[in-house]
């Protein structure tokens, strides 16, 4: 699978980053969602990982901006954060929109564990 980790954090998305690479999965990166949209639109990304507190713009903020956009609208995001109560998780979920939740710091198990639960898809022939 292909997957897009948003986060300002070098040393959690290095740590994402090593998860995914090593279950075999292609992974791109960016620091900010400055250039992340037009990247989420041509990218065909079977994932979104997006944190929560960024500089520019937080990951609530971009993940509704992102689910008004007709070309971004469906992109399947997890958010990924150390904000790891019940109500921000809930919150991230129900009220910002994202399909699941990923507190850091990550592990391969966790990783594992997010991508167990996506919904599984049949590539069309």
């Amino acid at each position: 699978m292909r997957f897009l980790i948003i986060d300002d954090s070098a040393v959690d998305a290095h740590a994402l980053t090593s998860a995914l690479q090593t279950l075999g999965h292609e992974v791109d990166r960016h620091e900010n969602t400055k250039d992340a949209m037009n990247a989420i639109e041509t990218g065909n990304y079977d994932v979104v990982f997006l944190d929560v507190v960024m500089p520019e713009q937080d990951g609530y903020k971009f993940l509704r901006t992102m689910r008004l956009n007709p070309k971004t609208a469906s992109q399947y995001t997890i958010l990924c954060s150390s904000k790891k109560t019940t109500l921000e998780m809930n919150y991230g979920i129900h009220r910002a929109g994202a399909n699941d939740y990923l507190p850091k710091p990550v592990s391969r198990e966790t990783v594992e564990e997010i991508l167990a639960k996506m919904p599984v898809t049949i590539p069309a022939n």
